[in-house]
């Protein structure tokens, strides 16, 4: 297939284009600079001038392919809400230039979505329509596609790592640099869970291939890893103390980053490595932290 990759020279898209390729697909890579064009062609992919606030440069790109991948995110979390409103807009405009078609559109959201409650193990077949993550918009523009009759699924990630990075858990360090400690919420047995970066890849591959309309995956190798293991970790990595924060400090440490430290979220995977036989390898969170090149 030729593919359509937004996001394709981000952390994640990065690794899905390899991944692609190596399977024998064509990638069609969305990128807004100059380095990134030189990127994707140095990795054997063909180039696509878009933006996130364009929307006629996705649907563009989307009318050029077989099949959507939708990795593309804003991550200044100052202005979360806004930006998830914005993946909404994006991913409505992918789906537009899908529309009477059976070509597959997979989008990207976050475990969480899957849990009903604080702490309840977020399963594959749950969408948690309430949940207060304003990122449930993405899901709600996905879900409103697969209505109108477009083939959309969706990849939810948790941590998704490697040694040079790991998602929420990144902003950390330069907190607890700040700080000079790194800290916890309470007892710390809140729980995060985790994908390695090669295990997600290969699932928005496999996901993209079973173009199965309404499915959602969890791209999860661990199911939760409790903050305090985590905490310890970056800690031995920093070389600075551990300390336990009390819940109502919590946004005076760690500013904008308090809405999610304290967060019980883990999930499950068994329903997607049943779907697609997805059998993630990849070292672990605490292996990839205690290997970081924190320097």
């Amino acid at each position: 297939m030729r593919i359509f990759l937004t996001g394709a020279t981000g952390f994640i898209g990065s690794a899905i284009v390899p991944e692609l390729i190596a399977a024998g697909h064509q990638v069609l890579g969305m990128t807004r600079s100059d380095a990134g064009a030189k990127a994707l062609t140095d990795a054997g992919a063909e180039v696509h001038r878009g933006t996130l606030e364009d929307p006629e440069s996705l649907r563009s790109g989307a009318a050029q392919a077989d099949a959507v991948i939708h990795t593309a995110f804003d991550h200044d979390f100052s202005r979360f809400i806004e930006n998830c409103e914005k993946d909404k807009r994006a991913i409505a405009a992918l789906g537009s230039a899908l529309a009477g078609s059976d070509r597959p559109l997979v989008i990207t959201s976050g475990t969480g979505m899957g849990s009903g409650e604080h702490g309840e193990l977020a399963s594959e077949d749950v969408f948690n329509t309430s949940h207060p993550n304003p990122r449930i918009a993405s899901e709600l523009a996905g879900n409103a596609l697969l209505e109108s009759g477009i083939n959309v699924s969706v990849v939810r990630l948790p941590q998704v790592h490697n040694p040079y990075k790991q998602g929420l858990i990144s902003p950390l360090v330069a907190i607890a640099r700040e700080k000079g400690a790194c800290a916890y919420v309470g007892e710390g047995r809140n729980r995060w869970p985790a994908g390695h970066l090669s295990d997600v890849a290969r699932l928005y591959r496999l996901a993209i291939e079973k173009r199965e309309a309404g499915a959602r995956y969890h791209a999860v190798g661990e199911e939760g890893i409790s903050s305090r293991e985590i905490t310890e970790a970056l800690g031995r990595g920093l070389k600075l103390p551990v300390v336990s924060i009390a819940p109502n400090e919590a946004e005076a440490h760690f500013g904008w980053m308090a809405m999610f430290v304290g967060l019980d979220m883990p999930a499950s995977s068994a329903k997607t490595l049943a779907a697609l036989g997805w059998n993630p390898h990849g070292p672990t969170l605490i292996a990839d932290l205690n290997e970081a090149r924190y320097a």
